[in-house]
């Protein structure tokens, strides 16, 4: 059971910093350069910070539960 629940989270996880790369931009414009800017952040810098943030949060989460399923600690 808490193995498919953690599972769950590594596939969400996953698709997470897939799909926050996807939006972090090259040229620093991130999601602002995506259409317009972003009315949910206050200025690009802090949309840009607020998508690292979270990139790293998801990227550690991912990485942690790896660790944990590859190990097997979980049977």
């Amino acid at each position: 059971m808490i193995t498919q629940v953690l599972q769950a989270i590594w596939s969400l996880s996953a698709l997470g910093i897939i799909i926050l790369v996807l939006l972090h931009s090259p040229k620093g414009d991130g999601i602002g350069g995506i259409g317009g800017q972003a009315q949910l952040f206050t200025s690009a810098k802090s949309a840009e910070t607020t998508l690292n943030r979270i990139t790293w949060m998801l990227a550690i989460i991912f990485m942690g539960i790896t660790v944990i399923l590859s190990a097997g600690w979980i049977k």
